[in-house]
């Protein structure tokens, strides 16, 4: 063997391993992602309408009966929303969706500073979600036939899902972001 072979480096790139979590992640994020996207789509598309007329359509195109107090007091709410109300809901929207997108391309390509990213936002909502299943009330089951129908449950899943986003992300960073420098190995 020559000294040039001895002295050789070979620069060895690494390969990603598999996550099935982190394409959860991914697809979890891409979900919210077009669901903010679409809401805000939605929200700058009803600026121009009369909402409290919108809502009797709807209410009436499912068949309720919209001269129900409940439905009477929310076209009275739904009444007081601006269209200019309505283009920063859209503006909103629009931005958090974006974000979550680029969340997950970042994830998906598993560059290093999203997952710090999606630590920190995940980890931002859990007080918050901590503080909204202390203050509402226990699920009353006369009024919550159904399991999901409370937003306590809602609450609950969704801070466990954060919860878990943290963990994985936080426990597994080092395996499953990509590293940008190159791996030398001497023969």
């Amino acid at each position: 063997m020559s000294d040039e072979q001895k002295n050789a480096i070979i620069v060895v790139k690494p390969v990603p391993k598999r996550a099935p979590t982190l394409y959860f992640i991914v697809g979890f994020k891409l979900a919210k992602a077009l669901a903010a996207l679409l809401f805000a789509i939605g929200a700058y598309s009803l600026t121009d309408n009369n909402l409290p007329e919108e809502f009797r359509k709807l209410l009436e195109f499912f068949h309720l009966d919209p001269e129900k107090k409940f439905f009477l007091e929310a076209a009275d709410r739904i009444g007081e929303i601006t269209p200019t109300n309505l283009k920063w809901v859209a503006v909103g929207s629009t931005f958090y969706g974006l974000f979550m997108l680029l969340q997950a391309v970042g994830l998906a390509l598993r560059v290093s500073w999203i997952v710090w990213l999606v630590i920190a936002e995940s980890a931002f909502f859990i007080p918050i979600e901590l503080f909204e299943l202390v203050r509402r009330h226990a699920p009353n089951p006369e009024n919550h036939p159904h399991l999901f129908a409370h937003p306590k449950i809602a609450v609950a899943i969704i801070l466990v899902v954060n919860v878990a986003i943290v963990w994985y992300l936080f426990r597994n960073r080092d395996r499953i972001i990509k590293h940008h420098h190159p791996h030398h190995v001497d023969l």
